[in-house]
């Protein structure tokens, strides 16, 4: 029997498969235990462990081989290995243009670098952690989705750290570099943009402009470029938005390849999210069979903050500040009714990490709803009756879910989005509806209030903790161009700035661990039952 997953797949003999159930997977590591299992299952569970094999990337570990630990190592240092354009072409590198020591206005006949000698920048060989708790059991909170080990015996991960280095692979003068922003809107975009076209700036490269509209600013006739510059660019960052457009879907590789060849274009610098990333490396990989010297860099924006391995991406704590102000809303208006209860959706297709951020930060949600948890409505276990109990405790009841929970519930559709996601149902009115429907029915007076700020949250200017995210990723991204780097994204991880090969971040949204401590926090805080 083999379970299929991003990324990895868990092979179990058949005198095991009645443990299955007790199994929790995640995208990027291989669970363990379970720690509801009763002390009477524990020789089956070890023994589970013994004959389980897991594959990570594309190969497979087997625990059996007392060489596992080195196999796995040896694989992730490949799977971690970043993309360099010297894999295809014979490039040779040059002193670094980057140092804060040397004057920003320099000789016209000067090639840009410092005469002094300068300890700011980063060895090739640098890494930092991706993981940094070393779990003492399988049992302990969290482990069963962080552990490799059946035993939770540590394993150093480590990625690659981001930032400038000695050596650069371009000559400034003669870089012609681009920014294109995708899919939807998320607070921070024009804060990247304006700390890509600063740093290109600081290295020297004069030729900037931006792809207007996402990837259709490639190929849509009458969509031409802008140019961008230090003027151009300087106040952006005060306003929401993209100063460059967005659009979704149209990414045709080979069209928009075709284009970047006749722009002349040497670096691109592609925002985005998931699908927006699947697209770079597609464009990476068509640059790469032509023989391109063109470096793909990825920075990874989504409010949902759903990219795999990261700390957090830009935009995230903006939305949930921002969905605060709803949630704070509705709170006021159900304390304030005669039996008031108080309804927020919020972003969140496949992901519940903004719905149960804002919930936690508000301390005012008696029920948080998320896409990775199932719940149910009716019966003594269901929503609805857990709304009678609230309004009768204490007098109303405030309610947090995001848009793609409970889609089980609904009536599934078959349209898609431009990016070729699922049209979702919607949960607010069908829990709205629902929820005033029962209440009439009971003969139990109820005032709703539903409150969809979906928007609202995403267009507006980043806030203090976002733009400073966002200036790092927009700074790192040029340190990985002109390192030589392509087809990489540039993200944070345990805290440090890093990059990492795109597929790697790629292979499945990043969810809520439902065993982890900060779902654990927010059901603490809510003092929500299970609803199954």
């Amino acid at each position: 029997m083999a379970l299929t997953l991003p990324n990895k797949s868990l092979q179990i003999s058949p005198k095991s498969q009645n443990s299955i159930h007790c199994m929790k997977f995640s995208a990027c590591c291989l669970p363990c235990s379970n720690s509801s299992l009763k002390k009477s299952e524990k020789k089956n569970q070890e023994k589970f462990k013994m004959e389980a094999k897991a594959v990570l990337g594309t190969k497979e570990i087997d625990f059996s081989d007392p060489d596992w630990k080195k196999h796995y190592l040896e694989d992730w240092e490949k799977r971690f290995k970043l993309p360099h354009i010297t894999d295809i072409l014979d490039v040779k590198p040059r002193p670094s243009t980057f140092s804060l020591k040397k004057s920003r206005f320099q000789p016209e006949d000067s090639d840009g670098s410092s005469g002094e000698m300068w300890n700011g920048y980063v060895d090739n060989n640098d890494r930092a952690l991706l993981k940094v708790i070393k779990y003492a059991s399988p049992t302990s909170a969290g482990a069963e989705s962080e552990c490799i080990a059946p035993d939770c015996s540590w394993i150093e991960q480590w990625v690659h750290r981001a930032g400038p280095r000695k050596d650069i692979y371009y000559e400034p003068k003669e870089v012609k570099a681009a920014i294109v922003t995708c899919g939807g809107l998320c607070p921070g975009l024009n804060d990247v943009i304006r700390q890509i076209v600063f740093t290109l700036d600081i290295y020297g490269v004069k030729n900037i402009v931006g792809i207007r509209f996402g990837y259709r600013g490639f190929f849509e006739k009458g969509l031409a470029e802008e140019p961008l510059s230090r003027k151009v660019v300087e106040n952006i960052n005060l306003a929401g938005g993209s100063f460059l457009g967005v659009s979704r879907g149209g990414s045709n590789t080979s069209e928009i390849v075709d284009s970047i060849q006749a722009r002349r274009i040497d670096m691109l610098f592609i925002l985005g999210g998931n699908g927006t990333h699947a697209g770079a490396q597609a464009i990476h990989e068509e640059c790469r069979k032509r023989k391109l010297k063109v470096s793909i860099i990825g920075v990874p924006k989504t409010i949902d903050n759903d990219i795999l391995l990261m700390d957090k991406t830009f935009g995230f704590d903006t939305a949930v500040e921002n969905a605060l102000r709803a949630i704070n809303s509705a709170y006021i208006e159900a304390r304030s009714a005669y039996h008031g209860i108080g309804l927020v959706k919020l972003m969140g297709r496949s992901s519940g990490f903004i719905t149960m951020h804002a919930s936690l930060s508000s301390g005012q949600i008696d029920v948080c709803l998320i896409p990775e948890v199932p719940f149910t409505l009716d019966g003594p276990k269901g929503l609805l009756q857990h709304l009678e109990r609230l309004i009768k405790d204490k007098g109303f009841a405030m309610i947090c879910v995001a848009e793609g929970a409970g889609q089980d519930l609904l009536q599934k559709s078959n349209a898609t989005d431009a990016s070729g996601n699922v049209v979702l149902s919607d949960i607010g009115v069908h829990l709205q509806q629902t929820i005033k429907k029962h209440f009439k029915q009971k003969g139990i007076p109820a005032d709703l209030k539903y409150i969809d700020p979906t928007y609202m949250v995403r267009a507006c200017r980043a806030n203090a903790s976002d733009a400073i995210l966002c200036t790092v990723l927009g700074q790192n991204a040029v340190h990985g161009a002109f390192a030589g780097f392509s087809g990489i994204t540039s993200g944070v991880c345990n805290t440090h700035y890093v990059y990492m090969p795109i597929p790697e971040v790629i292979s499945a949204p990043r969810t809520v661990d439902p065993n982890s401590r900060m779902w654990h926090r927010c059901l603490t805080s809510t003092g929500q039952p299970d609803f199954v």
